[in-house]
């Protein structure tokens, strides 16, 4: 009888993750090529070796990206990173969605923002493109922009063109605190994967993270 009661409750338990868990593929937005790398604008593919499981990742090439699967409280997550450039980057997210029959509101875009202070987090859905291309192409791709993301604050250039920043590397005085900034965004990541992502909007729509 304990057995049964048990299993019975596990059943329940990744049921209820299950229905209240709606995100199953993470696009890390960047640029391909070496010279891009450590770029303002790769900053969403930097985050992803400070995942904790990031080493368990198995990365197999197909839909003009690279794609690896984690296993998330015996719930499947796909993790995709586009490489087609950052202006093409629906022509990646859109046929992945597609094969594995994912919806709009089941995905989770990682990308860097002007519009957040470095070391500023947040989550969102929906909303403009602010000017960026790799969200302007997933939007165009899949019809909509009313898409979940997670947003990588690297504030906005003081003088200069945006274009010329975002594909610029981080400042000397960035650079040293880059490591930790990636670490706990990463940690805040793993974090809303085990709740439900309208909570974590709720909670980190804006936040400052102790760089």
């Amino acid at each position: 009888m304990t057995i049964q009661i048990l299993k019975l409750k596990n059943r329940k338990q990744k049921q209820e993750y299950h229905d209240k868990v709606m995100i199953k593929l993470i696009v890390a937005l960047g640029n391909p090529e070496e010279k891009y790398a450590h770029t303002r604008h790769n900053i969403a593919w930097q985050l992803l070796p400070y995942l904790s499981f990031y080493d368990n990742l198995s990365w197999q090439e197909k839909f003009k990206g690279k794609y690896a699967t984690h296993a998330i409280q015996s719930q499947k997550v796909f993790f995709l990173t586009p490489q087609t450039y950052m202006n093409k980057s629906g022509e990646s997210v859109q046929p992945f969605m597609n094969f594995f029959k994912l919806e709009t509101e089941e995905i989770l875009i990682i990308h860097d923002e002007i519009e957040l202070e470095f070391g500023v987090v947040g989550f969102k859905t929906g909303g403009g493109l602010a000017g960026h291309n790799g969200l302007r192409s997933i939007a165009a791709s899949l019809g909509t922009s009313d898409f979940n993301r997670f947003r990588l604050g690297i504030s906005r250039p003081i003088h200069g063109k945006v274009d010329s920043y975002v594909l610029g590397r981080f400042s000397e005085d960035e650079q040293i605190v880059l490591p930790i900034y990636l670490k706990k965004a990463a940690q805040l990541l793993e974090q809303c994967l085990v709740e439900e992502f309208d909570s974590c909007e709720r909670k980190f729509r804006k936040e400052k993270l102790n760089t």
